[in-house]
């Protein structure tokens, strides 16, 4: 479970205002000196990560953030890596250093309320309290006989406020094709391709259909076609990369379903329609529109690079008008997307569905369409029509929108 992906595990985030022992809690929780702890306020000056395994709940991830209220020169930058942390929090933690709530936890908890993300409350320091409420868990963070029995309480909390998605996880593939059918997936060796081992959303659809029945061959793009002929029955569906989708597409005959691990995880991660409806924008796209492409992870642009130079290259063909193009990447994400005509984000592999949900939403609010890279890809090489397919809704609403005016 220690090698579970971030992206794959519950995110907690534990808020509070300085010094109320968030640190400390989170020491006592992981048994380790994960944050430095200290009497000074304003210890915590960026959100510490810390990977572990509940009992019962399974793989999660402890975002140990800035305490608010804080007065010191790095106040406001503090903040806003705090607040960025609730874009991807899945449930938090208010640690409150006394039952009675200042006016800043009452604040954090209505900011909680507004972005939907439930709550419990730890009653920190509890051995200097007279008086109690029974709204939350008791605990005095320093004292190390008290873990098992707050992690038991906590697990027991986390499990009633756990979404849904997370418990009964939805399926990646399995539910597309009938159990003890075949998969063929298409990956591509290409030097973009990490070296000894496949990426995430290849490895999930993996494991995805195994859990499900279902039967998988893996092949590249060059022995795809000899892979189709040698077979006794057709398989129930083909998978690829966006980056040769149109290749799929042409050798794939038409009575054989077929998608992208993009579209996969669309739908997996996002919301599938809300993104195709982003990549039929893109006909409609004018001279000197702004285009935002968000990446989520931090990697260094190569030779090439998909989100730097080949879609900004497929967008100009494609829709032969003078674009503006801007990149963001890692958590930041634009503060003005209303300045845009559309948000280009990468499959989000490295982030969580609450973060990916929440930049959807971002979005939608400013009136900007998004889509993901492999959906954009597949609508550029026109053949996004025939990748959803398998997504009635999603055809659906993609045949609306691409035929507006």
């Amino acid at each position: 479970m220690q090698a579970t992906p971030k992206s794959l595990r519950l995110h907690i985030a534990l808020l509070g205002e300085v010094n109320s022992g968030k640190s400390s809690f989170l020491n006592l929780l992981t048994g380790q000196q994960i944050s430095i702890t200290s009497a000074v306020a304003g210890t915590t000056t960026d959100v510490v990560e810390k990977a572990q395994e509940l009992p019962l709940l399974g793989p999660v991830l402890w975002l140990d953030t800035a305490g608010l209220s804080d007065q010191t020169e790095l106040a406001a930058k503090r903040m806003e890596k705090t607040l960025q942390a609730l874009n991807k929090t899945d449930v938090a933690l208010l640690i409150c250093a006394h039952p009675l709530l200042t006016e800043t936890e009452k604040e954090i908890l209505q900011l909680l309320e507004k972005q939907k993300i439930p709550v419990i409350r730890i009653y920190n320091k509890a051995d200097t309290y007279q008086e109690r409420t029974s709204n939350g868990i008791y605990v005095n963070s320093l004292d190390v006989k008290m873990r098992d029995h707050v992690l038991s309480a906590l697990t027991g909390e986390l499990l009633k406020l756990c979404p849904d998605d997370f418990i009964n996880q939805p399926p990646l593939v399995g539910d597309l094709i009938p159990e003890h059918s075949t998969v063929v997936m298409m990956i591509p060796l290409d030097y973009e391709a990490p070296k000894g081992r496949l990426i995430m959303p290849q490895v999930q659809a993996i494991r995805d259909c195994l859990d499900h029945n279902q039967n998988v061959i893996i092949t590249k793009g060059n022995t795809y076609k000899n892979v189709l002929d040698n077979l006794k029955t057709p398989p129930s569906l083909v998978v690829c990369d966006s980056q040769i989708v149109d290749q799929m597409v042409k050798e794939t005959p038409r009575n054989i379903k077929c998608t992208t691990f993009s579209v996969l995880m669309a739908r997996f991660k996002g919301d599938l329609c809300k993104l195709v409806h982003g990549a039929a924008m893109i006909r409609h796209l004018q001279d000197n529109d702004k285009i935002l492409i968000a990446e989520s992870c931090t990697h260094h642009a190569v030779q090439d690079d998909i989100g730097r130079v080949k879609i900004p290259r497929w967008l100009t063909q494609k829709t032969q008008k003078n674009l503006q193009i801007d990149y963001v990447n890692g958590c930041d994400f634009a503060d003005h997307l209303s300045q845009y005509k559309l948000v280009i984000q990468c499959g989000g592999c490295t982030i969580n569905r609450r973060e990916m949900l929440s930049r959807i939403y971002q979005c939608e609010k400013a009136g900007v369409a998004v889509t993901n890279y492999g959906i954009c890809i597949s609508e550029l090489k026109g053949v996004l029509a025939r990748v959803i397919e398998p997504f009635p809704e999603a055809c659906t609403l993609y045949q609306a929108t691409k035929d507006k005016p």
